[in-house]
């Protein structure tokens, strides 16, 4: 297993900045360790049925920084229709 690059990281997680980017990366993770992570961002309860144990680790890691990711996607939110941007 090979540790994550900076391309591994930008293909599966496409709105990642050069910070988070850096933070996954730094957690000595594996493209099967993100994928497991994101496995368990999007729905628990297959995992958990499953019986697996909850993350750990490194993918726990990546848990932390991918859930901090998309609560920032959802402070920002989409632009309503109509709206003009305050930014430009």
């Amino acid at each position: 297993m090979t540790r994550l690059s900076r391309d591994d990281v930008i293909k599966a997680v496409d709105r990642a900045d050069d910070v988070t980017i850096a933070q996954i990366i730094g957690t000595g993770a594996t493209v099967e360790e993100l994928a497991e992570a994101q496995a368990w961002l999007a729905n628990d309860e297959p995992m958990i049925n499953d019986l697996r144990p909850l993350a750990q680790g490194r993918v726990r890691e990546l848990v932390d920084i991918l859930s901090e990711l998309e609560e920032d996607d959802e402070e920002v939110g989409p632009a309503e229709p109509g709206s003009t941007s305050a930014v430009g």
